[in-house]
């Protein structure tokens, strides 16, 4: 276990073996997204895309809330934040945060969100850019941004929603800005598991220790069919990503490996060619 030499004043990273453990850090003010916290979660994820060797992502929280969403005092300290000045520079700003859930969506790591407490808005959709969410039992997310006088799709909320819950609760969550608790959020499948306060690390480590059993460029590959598919224009499309990628991996020498370590009941030793 190493410290990261990627150093920044709003994100923690730790290097567990080829696990990332990125850590959002402004708990006093709840993780929410000012400035710096845009930048820096932009530049981590799209650094991400050359950096083959990191193999997963896992997205945590400091303190009791995983992210309050957009800080809205950080830009005034009057809580005026959302006067962004003309329009252009407006939609400087608001394309700038929206990089982000772009980034994530596009680096090949999978990425795990640990949600305890408020997710929020654009905290929200961090968790839902996510290939996989755990909760914990204080867990809460919302729409946050129609309660602020904003339309409720945002940050990629009516993408993301409706893929992951449905048209119908999605358009609850969104046009009411009500909270949807981590017990709900298990029934409709927006999160994988709840556990306990304190358990979050813990819950997660299965998948991680499956996934590195999993070749990289399997598991890399697999992250962008998912990507891709969910919005293929039918089967056919689908079938014909899946193909390519399977034969992609056939080629290489992890898959020579993975079947040999099969016969011979061994984990794999993978190098990634």
């Amino acid at each position: 276990m190493k410290e990261s030499s990627r150093q920044y004043e709003t994100l923690l990273i730790e290097e567990r073996g080829a696990v990332d453990w990125l850590t959002l850090n402004r708990p006093d003010s709840l993780n929410a997204l000012n400035p710096t916290m845009v930048e820096e979660l932009r530049h981590c994820f799209r650094e991400l895309a050359d950096r083959p060797d990191r193999r997963i992502v896992v997205l945590k929280a400091a303190g009791r809330a995983f992210c309050a969403g957009l800080d809205l005092k950080s830009a005034s300290g009057s809580g005026d934040s959302l006067s962004m000045g003309s329009v252009q520079e407006g939609m400087v700003t608001q394309r700038g945060i929206a990089e982000i859930y772009l980034a994530m969506r596009r680096c090949p790591q999978p990425i795990i969100a640990l949600i305890n407490g408020a997710a929020c808005g654009g905290g929200f959709s961090l968790a839902m850019a996510s290939d996989i969410r755990i909760a914990d039992t204080t867990a809460r997310m919302n729409c946050a941004y129609i309660r602020i006088g904003l339309g409720g799709c945002d940050m990629g909320s009516s993408y993301f929603l409706p893929r992951l819950v449905g048209a119908s609760l999605a358009s609850e969550l969104i046009l009411t800005g009500k909270f949807i608790d981590s017990a709900r959020a298990l029934a409709v499948g927006l999160v994988s598991q709840v556990v306990e306060p304190g358990q979050l690390e813990a819950a997660a480590e299965e998948d991680i220790q499956l996934m590195l059993t999993n070749s990289p460029l399997g598991l890399r590959l697999s992250k962008e069919a998912l990507n891709v598919n969910i919005d293929a224009n039918g089967l056919e499309a689908a079938i014909a990503l899946e193909d390519r990628n399977q034969i992609l991996c056939t080629q290489t020498l992890d898959t020579r490996e993975a079947i040999a370590a099969f016969m011979e009941r061994r984990a794999p030793d993978f190098t990634d060619t």
